[in-house]
């Protein structure tokens, strides 16, 4: 689909800074827990594994799922440090979760897959993000940049259509780098033919999306969802907001 070549001005002001002029002729949107709910089909999924599992059954819903995030995302660490591969990842963090937990560490395929089963139907769209993912979509070209496994991402990708707005797809796996590291965003920018300053991403992850987004010098829009930021994590981002209504408000959508 061809779209006009639009641009957006934006005129903020941060406290005592003087206001800055931003030009935006590209936007990024990150996939999980910007514009879909992985937070929320995540714990749905694991509860799932609570009801219908049944060496689960002396588990609390908080006991696996504080421990499964603990671990989990120590291996991504590793992971995007390129320590560990994706088959060490994705049997680790179950099989340690089910030793830490008491249970039995070798049930950790049947978990795994159970856990992908129920994740997949547990995805929704994060309140307000269809629709500002749409209204962006007439006004500018958009594409989605995100991290995780290429086969997950794309089900998701296809599930809700995605490629039908955005003209670029940009995958951690499928590129080999993830969010924060720098070549990720190089190659993100390739493909717009437009300079650092005139991308805006749109992304809840301060590490990820705030800081790896404005270190390459794009402009980022921080989804923080509710969640209680800093102020000094907030200078951060160009902007912040947590609804996506003060968004479309923002850039006149």
């Amino acid at each position: 689909m061809i779209r006009p070549k639009l641009c957006i001005l934006v005129i903020l002001k941060f406290g005592t800074k003087p206001c800055v002029i931003l030009t935006y002729k590209y936007i990024y949107f990150d996939l999980d827990d910007t514009l879909l709910d992985h937070r929320g089909a995540e714990k749905a999924a694991l509860q799932d594994l609570i009801n219908q599992l049944d060496y689960f059954s002396s588990i609390t819903h908080q006991e696996l799922t504080e421990t499964y995030h603990r671990i989990n995302s120590k291996l991504w660490t590793r992971y995007g440090k390129g320590d560990i591969d994706r088959s060490y990842l994705q049997r680790s963090r179950f099989e340690q979760t089910l030793n830490e937990l008491g249970l039995d560490g070798s049930l950790y395929e049947e978990v795994g897959n159970f856990y992908m089963e129920a994740y997949r139907n547990h995805w929704n769209w994060i309140a307000g993000a269809a629709e500002t993912l749409q209204k962006a979509s007439k006004k500018f070209d958009v594409g989605i940049l995100t991290n995780g496994f290429a086969e997950t991402q794309k089900q998701k990708i296809s599930q809700f259509s995605l490629a039908d707005v955005a003209s670029n797809l940009v995958i951690s796996e499928e590129v080999a780098f993830l969010k924060p590291q720098p070549e990720i965003f190089k190659h993100a920018t390739a493909l717009t033919r437009k300079k650092p300053q005139e991308i805006l991403y749109i992304g809840d992850s301060y590490t990820s999306d705030v800081i790896g987004g404005a270190s390459f010098g794009w402009n980022v829009a921080w989804y923080t969802n509710g969640d209680d930021v800093s102020e000094e994590r907030k200078k951060d981002a160009y902007f912040t907001f947590n609804k996506f209504s003060d968004l479309c408000s923002l850039l006149k959508l």
